[in-house]
């Protein structure tokens, strides 16, 4: 089933490229495919470990926020200590999302509060703490260095198509697949999801591998705060991150992942940020105001959950014999 629908993404994503492109023919040109490869990373970074919560049968809808704090808060190392260590920050950067990743974790796993709830609230508090942060000040171009922002200009050998930012993103995918397919915590975490009863009577610590989940989210939204810095040149405190949730979600279930748990692959998700980039940078050179963004992402995503609602069907109905 998992092949299946990856094959589906990957044929709507030619269909949508080949009419985009018969309507307007630059829209395959470098700059274009470059602009798809820029809008990916902090997507993708993300959605690897928005995965693995909905796989759990969870949900983080406090990423965006986290993305902004970490931005933030790694922002004003940079104003007030110029010359201070890219890769270090970048550091700093993850760390901070991964205790804010951890929060949501303990509160979800050992609290008992339900994940919606929880993160609907860190939400609301985690940007409320970026503004007492940053006194409602944002990170100006000038404060960021002009090597974190190379990251998104230039790639391996300077080469400018393939920046260090979708390098980068490449890299999380890999290590995402790693541990989802190789390691005892990654074949927990779909156990939990299949069925969290079972899970439990078989051993399988659910409360670390909730509190685990969440955690690794939190570090993925704190290195997309760093990646946004490096793409846009600036953090606000009132607009970096807002609404992100909604799209790498939206990547995610585009992706396959099962809303109810127990499924989702890598290269699936992987594919949803693509068509997602795909439809963005389309929608621009087709010239459809950007305020249509949010109406199409919502009806792909309807669109994959009923996708989805009827292959379960059409899978129960053979099986049973129905």
């Amino acid at each position: 089933m998992a092949r299946f629908r990856e094959l589906g993404i990957v044929l709507f994503l030619i269909a949508i490229m080949l009419l985009v492109t018969a309507v307007q023919p630059r829209f395959l040109s470098l700059f274009n495919i470059r602009s798809i490869l820029l809008w990916m990373p902090l997507l993708t970074v993300v959605a690897m470990g928005e995965m693995m919560v909905i796989i759990t049968r969870g949900i983080d809808i406090s990423i965006g926020s986290i993305l902004g704090f970490a931005g933030i808060a790694v922002g004003m190392i940079f104003r007030d200590n110029p010359g201070f260590n890219i890769y270090l920050a970048t550091l700093l950067g993850v760390l901070i999302g991964m205790v804010l990743g951890a929060f949501n974790g303990a509160l979800i796993a050992w609290v008992k509060v339900p994940p919606i709830i929880a993160t609907l609230g860190t939400l609301s508090m985690y940007r409320g703490l970026t503004f007492v942060l940053s006194g409602g000040r944002q990170i100006d171009p000038n404060h960021v260095p002009p090597e974190l922002i190379r990251w998104s200009q230039s790639g391996p050998g300077g080469l400018d198509l393939v920046p260090w930012v979708v390098i980068i993103a490449l890299v999380v995918t890999l290590l995402a697949y790693l541990f989802l397919r190789y390691t005892r915590a990654g074949r927990n975490v779909y156990a939990l999801g299949s069925n969290p009863d079972a899970a439990d009577l078989r051993g399988i610590p659910v409360a670390w591998t909730k509190l685990l989940v969440y955690t690794i989210t939190g570090a993925m939204a704190g290195l997309a705060g760093i990646l946004y810095a490096s793409r846009f040149g600036f953090v606000n405190p009132g607009q970096t991150g807002v609404g992100f949730e909604l799209t790498v979600i939206a990547a995610v279930v585009i992706g396959g992942t099962n809303v109810f748990g127990g499924s989702g692959s890598v290269l699936g998700v992987l594919l949803g940020c693509l068509l997602l980039g795909t439809i963005n940078v389309a929608l621009a050179v087709l010239g459809i105001a950007a305020t249509w963004q949010l109406a199409v992402y919502g009806f792909v995503i309807l669109l994959a959950v009923a996708t989805d609602a009827i292959i379960q069907t059409q899978l129960r109905r053979a099986t049973t014999g129905e």
